[in-house]
């Protein structure tokens, strides 16, 4: 019975860290950033299903203060080693119930192992991985920044990743594989992959323009040229483009001696038309110039750029600032298996997210039905008002 219910449930992978806040003991996981910013400048984090939910209980950890940063990490059950070669996976769920109009939601996966000072951790602790939604104003993406060792960088993905903007949870997972690939996923669906080396600016590139090499000066990159046999209408440029009002009259008040000299007001000449040369292909036109290439000598391959935990990595944490709160983050885990991670989401974010959004729905229905009830009742006074006047309230 037992192997048959080993075959039942396999392990699917390794499972580093895992958080779904629905019990007060979070509090003794997870330690806020007390040495970061000063107390003011810090704002609380909110145990809480949210202010619309499928269930009261199914709760996640929210920003509750506007204007003010955010610092709070926890440990990895195990160390998570790129030496091992496995995947990366790290996935959390994000609600921004304010619908957030200037604030981070990422999260950073960290090292430092016992030296890591939980109390200080803040925007200039070194980490491997940032992963996430950041929003405001024009700039919408969905950050993956990955930490290259050798050149002691954290290396932002070349091309944005479009994020979520409504107010309801989204699960974001990153991928990290050894074959230095990576993939993000919104929601279970695939949003951006690809291999880190053409997507990341790790390396150095693969070519460079070859600098023994320059444009010849005979080289003609002019596509159009002037017709030679469109010339301009003969007088044209005796032609003025604005001529004195004929209708202009000099005012009977206008004095010479203290006004001046009247002029009449310049206005548009009708005789006068734009006149441009017109273009023609140029048939000594070669095309556009390309600097010829060589191999960059600079350039060396790197079959680890992958390892962003090549020393271990400890913990996850959030550092945020955030212009208006109300962020909620929920059902965070960090393992080696991608089918695991899904799993667990299916489990916790797929499971509660239709109830949820009828939740929303049915508060957003009944707030339409108070704002009319409001605007009925005030009409209501409006009219008692103007009975009021017309036939003299109490003395009629």
């Amino acid at each position: 019975m037992l192997a048959t219910a080993a075959l039942a449930s396999p392990v699917m992978g390794e499972v580093y860290f895992k958080e779904q806040f629905n019990d007060e003991g979070w509090k003794d996981r997870w330690t806020a950033s007390t040495k970061w910013k000063s107390k003011s400048e810090m704002g609380e984090w909110k145990l809480t299903a949210g202010d619309w939910f499928g269930d009261e209980k199914d709760t996640g950890i929210k920003t509750s203060t506007d204007g003010r940063f955010y610092g709070i990490s926890a440990a990895l059950s195990k160390p998570f080693n790129s030496s091992e070669k496995k995947d990366l996976v790290i996935q959390y769920s994000v609600k921004n119930e304010q619908k957030i109009d200037c604030g981070g939601a990422y999260i950073k996966l960290l090292g430092g192992g016992s030296s890591f000072d939980s109390a200080k951790f803040g925007g200039d602790t070194p980490y491997a991985v940032m992963f996430g939604p950041d929003i405001c104003g024009s700039t919408k993406r969905t950050h993956v920044i990955m930490r290259y060792k050798p050149k002691d960088e954290n290396v932002l993905i070349r091309k944005d990743i479009p994020c979520e903007t409504d107010v309801h949870s989204h699960l974001y997972t990153l991928v990290i594989r050894p074959d230095n690939t990576f993939e993000v996923f919104v929601d279970n669906k695939s949003v951006r992959s690809g291999s880190i080396e053409e997507e990341f600016d790790m390396l150095p590139a693969k070519e460079i323009e070859d600098p023994n090499v320059s444009k010849p000066d005979d080289w003609v990159d002019q596509r159009e040229i002037e017709d030679p046999d469109h010339k301009k209408p003969e007088g044209y440029d005796d032609i003025p483009a604005e001529i004195p009002d004929p209708e202009a009259s000099k005012p009977d008040d206008w004095d010479d001696e203290e006004d001046g000299e009247w002029e009449p007001p310049m206005v548009d000449n009708p005789d006068w038309e734009p006149w441009e040369p017109k273009m023609i292909p140029n048939p000594e036109y070669k095309g556009p110039w390309k600097h010829p290439k060589i191999a960059n000598p600079d350039y060396a391959p790197d079959d680890k750029l992958y390892a962003v935990c090549d020393e271990g990595c400890t913990h996850v944490g959030f550092e945020l600032w955030q212009v208006k709160s109300g962020t909620l983050f929920d059902d965070i885990i960090v393992t080696d298996s991608l089918e695991e991670a899904q799993k667990f989401g299916e489990e916790t974010f797929f499971k509660k997210k239709d109830a949820e959004r009828a939740a929303y729905d049915e508060k957003q229905k009944k707030k339409e039905e108070e704002r009319k009830a409001a605007a009925a009742a005030d009409e209501d006074d409006d009219d008692d008002d103007e009975d009021e006047d017309i036939f003299g309230g109490d003395e009629f």
